[in-house]
């Protein structure tokens, strides 16, 4: 097993290197550069957005221009060419993109992720900061979902056609049809004083006396804060994992050491945790990275925005929005890491679950 993990862990490098390349390359030809992000302030634009778009005295009136790999940028010709000059320069652009792409990667092997463009700080210093709210989403959702939804779907697989199940199968696909952002803006609307009841807090993780606050005080304050938001990106994950446990229950519960186990008199509390749990729970499994990724990179930022959490959903989108080129490649960095490491995580619990399975004998 140890000579698998470490395979895996070495195949993370070249995984996040393609990763980076693709991302790389798809920003040189993206418009609106960082560059061309300042010139549309300067020119009292507000972004470089609104100029694209055709909006009175936009860039396209001033004549065209290029990307932020160099040349005449749109919106430019009325600011020295010394300053434009200056500019490439501090952004690091008077340099080929290849370059900069291998200056990126050797910075990023020392840990060094550079700085924002637009915000003064390290962009690992920002990251780190962010951080713990989109792990926060991503892990209790994760979690919750799985603490409800296996007991369910084992309960369903049990009393698979009564109205025990007819009504949760309905429930869940009801939960399952509403969008997450819609749930979550019900949820402000009655229970953060959007329009009824102020119960819950409608931003941040912590109050503004945490400091003062007693461990119990603090653990009770962290919960109130995420309560919503992690119902709002938790609800419709409960459908797909409910009825994937009951479906890989009911195909285990027909098998023939099944029919055996009952025919010998075994408890069917033991068939079913001590026979069936172990096989069925394979698949369910191995869905867990597949469902906190789901939560943690696409519901972050929907989530994150109508809750004001400010984390990594957030902060990539923004960086994005402003062409912030080291804070896009510094969440993406994150995001892939984090991707392929609960992918390995997923594989070790395969074998807790059933030790009979042997990756070592696996090609990766």
């Amino acid at each position: 097993m140890g000579a698998y993990i470490l395979r895996r862990l070495l195949l993370i490098i070249p995984t996040l290197f393609g990763i980076m390349v693709i991302n790389f390359t798809l920003t040189q030809f993206v418009p609106g550069g960082p560059i061309e992000q300042i010139i549309a302030q300067i020119e009292g634009e507000g972004d470089v957005f609104g100029a694209i778009s055709g909006t009175p005295g936009d860039f396209a009136s001033s004549g065209g221009g290029n990307d932020a790999q160099g040349g005449e940028y749109a919106g430019a010709r009325g600011l020295p060419p010394e300053f434009i000059e200056e500019l490439e320069r501090e952004f690091g652009f008077d340099k080929p993109p290849v370059e900069r792409f291998f200056t990126m990667i050797w910075n990023y092997m020392r840990l060094d992720f550079g700085e924002s463009y637009f915000r003064s700080i390290g962009v690992f210093e920002l990251v780190a900061e962010k951080l713990p709210v989109s792990i926060t989403l991503g892990l209790w959702s994760t979690l919750i979902a799985y603490i409800v939804s296996i007991p369910l779907g084992i309960r369903k697989a049990v009393k698979d056609g009564s109205r025990f199940d007819t009504w949760t199968s309905g429930l869940i696909i009801v939960a399952y049809a509403i969008p997450g952002f819609l749930v979550a803006i019900l949820l402000l609307v009655l229970f953060a004083g959007g329009t009824y009841w102020q119960i819950f807090p409608l931003r941040g993780l912590t109050s503004d006396n945490w400091e003062e606050l007693s461990v119990i005080g603090k653990v009770l304050d962290y919960f109130w804060h995420i309560a919503l938001p992690v119902f709002a990106s938790t609800i419709a994950s409960f459908a797909t994992l409910t009825l994937l446990t009951k479906n890989s229950f009911l195909d285990e519960i027909k098998k023939q050491y099944v029919i055996t186990a009952r025919a010998k008199g075994v408890k069917e509390s033991r068939v079913l945790y001590g026979h069936i749990f172990r096989n069925a729970m394979l698949i369910v499994i191995a869905g867990f990275p597949g469902l906190f990724i789901a939560v943690f990179f696409g519901g972050s930022l929907i989530i994150e925005t109508i809750f004001s959490l400010d984390g990594l959903g957030r902060l990539g989108f923004e960086a994005a929005v402003a062409r912030d080129y080291p804070v896009i490649f510094g969440t993406l960095f994150v995001f892939g890491l984090v991707g392929l490491v609960i992918g390995i995580l997923s594989d070790l619990m395969y074998v807790l679950v059933d030790p009979r399975i042997d990756f070592e004998k696996r090609e990766v």
